[in-house]
Order: C-alpha cells, then structure tokens, then sequence
C-alpha cells in the first residue's frame, strides 16, 4: 500500500473519529433533527473555507501555527471536563442543561478545525486535486460521520435507555484524552530533543511516564468530585 493510500485511509479515520466526538454530542442532548443538520453543515462549510485556502498556506506554516496552540488545545480539554461535570450534577439534580452543555463537544472547536485543515492540505497534496474539490469532499465525509453518528447515538440512547448523564461521562473521557495528547506529545518530543530515549535506560521517558500520572490523578479527582460533589 502506497502513501497516498495510507494517507487517505488516515484522514478518513480522523474524520470519522471528530465526527463521533460530535455525534456523542448531538445523540446524547436533547435537541432537534434539525439542529443535528445544522452542526453537520457547520462542518462542511468549514471545510469549504478551509479547502479554499489550502492551495496557499503550506505544511511548513500550518505547523509552526499549530505549534503555538497547544495552550488551546488545554483550554478545550478542561472545558470538556468542567462541562462533562457540570452536565451530570444538573441531570443527578433533575435539570437536562444538554440543550446548551452539548455545544462544548459538538461545536467545532480549534482541535477539530485544525483537523479539518489538515486534512484539507494533505488530501490536496496527496491526490493533487485543487483546494474546493478537497475541501467539498472533506466537508462532505465529516457531514455524513456527524449526521450519521448522532443519529446512531439518539437511536442507541433510546433503546438502551441512556440519559444526559452518559453525555457527561464521555465529556470527561474526551477531555481527559485531550489534555493527555497535550501533555505527552510535548513531553515525548523534548525526551527525544534530550536524547534521554534509547533502548534499556532507567530514566527513559520519564517526563512522559510524569504525565501520565497526571492523568490519572486528574481522573481519580474528577471522579471524587462528581460522586462527592467537594
């Protein structure tokens, strides 16, 4: 299998994995088909914009870019975990704020627009098609995994008698994932900037493994916190 196969097969993926970060959103809140469209369409239409402009902006640029929000990529983590949190208090005390709290997961937010130009930028150079074609097949693919994945989720919820609350579970999981690729990322490249990375050393990694157990006792607290309510 080629790059450009693998490349593709690749975007696909991270198309389908934002648009169920979306979808979880949409299935688990209490808002209209017609609003599900209206997420799906924001999507497309971002991918349009982004496709327009892929043509002129390069890879070289979009990383140093990127580069520089990692402290919103933190922001959107935390904001999914107080949410998430939030979102279950009000369900456990009788109130579906869902309506509103879904807007923090479904909504593109800067992680999933940097996806979407990503993905615009490597498909047009991979498969050298103009930037709009790009952008108009991109915004088509996460339209149908949103539309799609919300529907699949409404459906799943109403079988299996989930509630609002799960909502906030996955909330919480998501933001979790979030702030661990923004600790471990960072941390992996300096260890490999170091050169503490070889095959067998005692303090390989550490900075990563230090992160890690951030994580976890960020996941332990928030755990606390939602049965304790401190």
């Amino acid at each position: 299998m080629d790059s450009t196969a693998l490349t593709v097969i690749g975007i696909l993926i991270g198309i389908l994995v934002f648009g169920i970060k979306s979808g979880i959103g949409c299935g688990f809140s209490n808002i209209s088909k017609r609003e599900i469209f209206a997420i799906g369409g924001s999507y497309f239409l971002l991918a349009l914009l982004f496709g327009s402009v892929a043509d002129h902006i390069s890879l070289e640029a979009f990383e140093k870019f990127s580069s520089m929000g990692m402290g919103i990529h933190v922001l959107v983590s935390l904001l999914l975990i107080v949410t998430g949190i939030y979102t279950q208090k009000k369900w456990n005390s009788g109130k579906d704020v869902s309506r509103h709290t879904f807007l923090a997961i479904s909504v593109p937010c800067p992680v999933c627009m940097a996806a979407l130009a990503l993905s615009c930028m490597l498909l047009s150079q991979s498969l050298n098609l103009s930037g709009i074609k790009v952008g108009l097949l991109v915004g088509v693919a996460f339209f149908i995994a949103v539309v799609a994945s919300s529907f699949l989720f409404r459906f799943g919820k109403i079988r299996l008698g989930k509630t609002p609350e799960t909502m906030g579970s996955a909330m919480m999981l998501i933001g979790i994932y979030y702030l661990l690729g923004a600790l471990l990322i960072p941390a992996y490249i300096q260890t490999k900037k170091m050169n503490l990375i070889s095959t067998g050393g005692g303090e390989t990694g550490i900075i990563p493994l230090m992160a890690f157990g951030v994580i976890v006792l960020a996941g332990f607290f928030l755990d606390r916190i939602r049965r304790h309510d401190l």
